[in-house]
């Protein structure tokens, strides 16, 4: 799969664990509710950084705790 897809699952993955909607997780993290559902359905191919950033800071979570996931395994990722 793609990154920003991996991406993409890793953020459905943690709204889930954290039991909420994609508008309370938004409000959560700081990141608008518009850009969250742009990286859910991959309209962008790459994904910033800061938001990735934003989106652990407000969870209280490393970026290494973020990517330590199955779905950024070399095996799993395509160009």
């Amino acid at each position: 799969m793609k990154l920003n897809k991996a991406i993409s699952l890793r953020i459905e993955e943690i709204v889930k664990e954290k039991n909420m909607t994609l508008n309370a997780f938004s409000k959560l993290v700081g990141v608008p509710n518009s850009t969250l559902d742009d990286i859910i359905k991959c309209k962008n191919e790459t994904v910033k950084v800061r938001i990735i950033f934003e989106i652990t800071q407000g969870i209280n979570i490393s970026l290494g705790e973020f990517f330590d996931s199955p779905y950024f395994d070399k095996e799993s990722l395509i160009d």
